[in-house]
């Protein structure tokens, strides 16, 4: 690479923030507001694609058997299927139980990580989109009350 070449880049780069402060709209990823604003897992999940999951051991959903502080708990979901298009976690009792949606790009490993609020005990399942189909993994975390661990 030569020095003119990172200068354009560069300037690129610059423009095209600067489009998205202009232009917030254009710069906010697209999201599923019917998904997410749904009150039941079910309406949710065929919101955001259209029908029932099939349970599959190709989806690892990873979350804790007891969570002390429903505020934070960690979720990943991770799979080896092949032309996973977009992955979802659902909290099955929260008042909307979409917590979150990923988008997985062509070529990019399958393997998320994040942290749900929870108010009870449920079922956390995840939900992963490959070849048109959608496949599911199902788990229940215990949410203890005032973090005893009991």
């Amino acid at each position: 690479m030569n020095r003119r070449t990172v200068v354009k880049a560069i300037a690129a780069s610059g423009a095209l923030i600067g489009l998205g402060a202009m232009m917030p709209r254009v710069a906010v990823a697209a999201w599923n507001k019917d998904a997410f604003n749904a009150k039941s897992q079910a309406d949710a999940l065929n919101a955001l694609y259209g029908s029932a999951a099939e349970a599959s051991a190709d989806v690892m959903l990873k979350a804790p058997d007891i969570a002390e502080n429903g505020a934070v708990v960690p979720v990943s979901v991770e799979s080896k299927l092949a032309n996973i298009e977009s992955m979802a976690i659902f909290v099955e009792q929260n008042p909307t139980p979409l917590a979150a949606e990923f988008g997985i790009p062509a070529g990019t490993a399958a393997d998320v990580s994040t942290r749900v609020r929870m108010g009870k005990t449920t079922n956390v399942t995840a939900v992963v989109k490959a070849g048109g189909k959608t496949y599911s993994a199902t788990k229940e975390v215990k949410v203890t009350i005032g973090g005893c661990g009991g």
